[in-house]
């Protein structure tokens, strides 16, 4: 669900990165605290103390939010599925997993660690508020900690509704899970329920706009729309991983796949391949051998006085692991270098020979045909 991030740092072995939509709310939260919030419980301070304690606060929830998806992945870790990292985006965080859990109690526990963990750290803050004397000196500070306190008491409470993908929905399809002995089941059940939720949150923001609390209004609508949005696309997800499980990149390859010749003029290149069968890479195949790739990407940096002269030998590339896969590579394997790349079409090699062609549109034409076919097995 989150695609473009940039890496921040690495915690217990996770990669922490943040989306760029977390500049917004970083932003937003600490003009809203430093203007709104603390000058409205904390009157006759300074603005620079107003300013640091909402960058403050900002930087908090920030960590906060590090360290609940943290304790996610740690537990995650402890019963054998494979963490590719953590993102921060403009509604919290995301553990990326590589996997569904194995079984009922492995949800539970890894699910019930992230609201469990924003309870003890609320009360780390409230412990440290009451440790400091109150006078003008430490006002700023407690102010800020008790602000985290509450953030954090408040992360547990929405987490723990029982919306899917959020913690409490993770909490109910692990019960339904349980009783029923099915993963599809229980993810459909609670996946609906979050879209649900997410109806009735965007409701209430639009209440609350036409009430004249704009801001607010806006921020419950945003928040409703993502939730059923993300409860959509997870139990979407389930449904692809289902269906591709088992299958590799041969079943779906394009065995006899066109191919450019090192020989060719680029002009002839573009005039004869590109906007005739208008892909944006192709192979390029000397002699029943794979020589490398040839992409829009290349031609662009040579001008077009030289498109005659220019041999696509002169501007070929070697093909990398990035848009390319073996015959018995597993299909949501490919989807996913498709996805992360955003190359549609991937090389399917073996050795230096090409076996075919391996494209988006292949992968996403095989599981609408089985949704449509086998649509109650799947789910």
């Amino acid at each position: 669900m989150v695609e473009k991030r940039a890496p921040l740092f690495r915690l217990f072995g996770f990669g922490v990165n943040v989306d760029p939509s977390w500049i917004i709310i970083a932003f937003l939260v600490s003009w809203s605290l430093a203007r709104g919030v603390f000058p409205y419980y904390y009157r006759g301070l300074s603005q620079a103390v107003y300013w640091w304690m909402g960058i403050g606060g900002s930087l908090g929830l920030f960590l906060s939010i590090v360290f609940h998806e943290a304790v996610h992945s740690l537990v995650a870790r402890r019963f054998g599925m494979e963490m590719r990292g953590i993102t921060l985006f403009i509604f919290g965080g995301i553990a990326h997993m590589s996997q569904e859990p194995p079984d009922p109690k492995a949800e539970f526990l890894m699910a019930a660690a992230g609201p469990a963990s924003s309870i003890f750290l609320g009360f780390v803050f409230h412990l440290a508020a009451l440790a400091l004397p109150l006078n003008p000196q430490t006002i700023g500070m407690i102010g800020l900690l008790r602000y985290l306190r509450w953030i954090n008491w408040a992360l547990a409470v929405f987490n723990l509704l029982p919306a899917f993908p959020l913690d409490g929905g993770r909490i109910l399809r692990s019960a339904l899970w349980k009783w029923k002995n099915d993963i599809n089941f229980a993810t459909r059940i609670s996946s609906r329920l979050g879209s649900v939720f997410g109806f009735v949150i965007s409701f209430l923001g639009v209440l609350n706009i036409f009430a004249g609390a704009f801001i607010a209004g806006m921020w419950w609508l945003l928040i409703g729309m993502f939730l059923r949005g993300a409860s959509q696309a997870s139990y979407q997800n389930l449904l692809i991983v289902r269906a591709f499980k088992g299958e590799t990149v041969g079943h779906f390859m394009q065995a006899e796949p066109v191919t450019v010749p090192l020989s060719i003029s680029v002009r002839k290149l573009i005039e004869d391949y590109i906007y005739k069968y208008h892909h944006k890479m192709f192979p390029v195949v000397e002699e029943d051998k794979l020589v490398g790739c040839v992409s829009t990407r290349e031609i662009k940096e040579v001008p077009k006085q030289e498109w005659e002269e220019k041999k696509v030998k002169d501007i070929v590339k070697k093909c990398s692991p990035g848009n390319t896969v073996s015959p018995d590579t597993d299909a949501m394997t490919a989807l996913s270098i498709i996805n992360r790349t955003k190359n549609g079409r991937l090389l399917v090699t073996e050795g230096d020979k090409l076996a075919g062609i391996i494209t988006l549109k292949d992968l996403m034409g095989f599981f609408s045909l089985k949704i449509d076919l086998e649509e109650k097995e799947l789910e």
